[in-house]
């Protein structure tokens, strides 16, 4: 006999959870550009991201999410600026995943989300590339504010949360299928 998970309710919130509102433009379009300018301290943290970059120069990169629209487009210092909406996009992704909880499920397991790509292939291949190769190194930033000992302590007791979380997040998806499995086996 099957037993159901404790959190099923809780995910079928999730799945089918929509905002009652829409945002205000203007808190969209700060967030945007409170994300351009975390983009961008990372890049600077790279040159070989920030070289790569410079050469799609004026490229435009649009990123969806369902009704969300994330437009930018590179300078020529290789770095990232917030563009109008409007404005076409020469290469576009659009994550298909519809739902957040199944799209936080696969970041927190270190999976990259399905997305279909659309456009020029060699941005979406440099683009590909910032994905693979390019990481924040929070633990340098968090040392320049309280040191090196307390921020090596704070990232060392973050990276077994997350260790934790993903270690949860598996064995909650293996039980799931386990479960719909032996449903559809009986």
């Amino acid at each position: 006999m099957a037993t159901q998970s404790p959190f099923s309710s809780l995910e079928t919130f999730l799945q089918d959870f929509k905002l009652p509102f829409t945002p205000p433009a203007w808190a969209i379009e700060e967030s945007q550009r409170r994300i351009v300018l975390l983009v961008n301290h990372v890049l600077l943290q790279e040159p070989q991201a920030v070289s790569r970059l410079a050469r799609q120069d004026g490229r435009r990169v649009r990123v969806q999410w369902g009704g969300l629209v994330f437009p930018v487009t590179i300078t020529p210092a290789g770095l990232l600026d917030l563009t109008p909406d409007q404005a076409d996009a020469d290469l576009t992704l659009t994550l298909t995943e519809t739902s957040p909880w199944p799209l936080a499920r696969t970041l927190l397991q270190g999976d990259k989300p399905a997305v279909r790509v659309e456009g020029d292939v060699q941005l979406a291949g440099d683009v590909n590339w910032l994905i693979d190769h390019l990481r924040w190194d929070l633990e340098a930033d968090v040392a320049r504010l309280v040191g090196d000992v307390p921020a090596h302590l704070l990232a060392q007791n973050c990276r077994n949360f997350a260790q934790a979380l993903r270690s949860f997040v598996g064995r909650r998806a293996s039980a799931a299928e386990a479960g719909a499995t032996h449903e559809g086996g009986a």
